[in-house]
């Protein structure tokens, strides 16, 4: 296992390089295989729309590693958001009013974005050691179904991409997309998925 953590480990350095060049990734996120890139770098954010072929006018989902790092990107965010993602017991991608810090192709054209705080290991070490959030999208075309798993990925998908992560390749238990939930103004919760 210590072998096996420390090859995660060697290949995050890699794709952080490839990150900070503007790079694309194909990796494992605490739900499905996703589509990844700087989410402050709006020519990745575009290569991403381009690979899955989908509409610009869409906003994409952003990982974050911990609780606290809402606050830098969420203006206003309720008073309690901590303790509210913390209660959360399974992955859940909120979406915030007004979404601050990002490249200007990833929120919706109202200013919403939808965050994720991931728990998964190896995207938490991810985006602390890169330092930025992540774009984190399906691995598909638009309209096709998302991969539950690396090998229901097109091969046309892979080969778009900068970089395909090879942790948990071989991870063939099928994962499903997160919940999501939208913050309104009053700070209630109201479930789309």
């Amino acid at each position: 296992m210590l072998f096996y953590n420390f090859l995660m480990f060697e290949e995050i350095n890699d794709i952080v390089t490839v990150l900070q060049n503007g790079g694309v990734i194909l990796y494992p996120t605490d739900t499905i295989w996703g589509l990844g890139c700087d989410a402050t770098n709006p020519e990745a954010v575009a290569r991403i729309f381009a690979i899955k072929q989908r509409a610009a006018n869409k906003s994409m989902i952003v990982l974050l590693p911990d609780e606290k790092s809402v606050l830098q990107y969420v203006a206003d965010p309720p008073p309690d958001i901590i303790d509210m993602l913390r209660s959360f017991t399974v992955p859940t991608t909120v979406v915030y009013e007004n979404g601050i810090g990002f490249a200007a192709n990833v929120p919706a054209a109202d200013g919403s974005i939808g965050i994720r705080v991931t728990a998964d290991p190896f995207c938490r070490t991810l985006l602390k050691r890169f330092k930025m959030p992540l774009v984190s999208t399906s691995a598909n075309i638009s309209g096709h179904q998302s991969p539950r798993t690396f090998a229901e990925i097109a091969e046309a998908v892979k080969g778009m991409v900068d970089y395909v992560v090879r942790y948990r390749q071989d991870d063939n238990r099928p994962a499903a997309p997160s919940a999501i939930v939208r913050i309104g103004p009053d700070g209630s919760l109201q479930q789309l998925r």
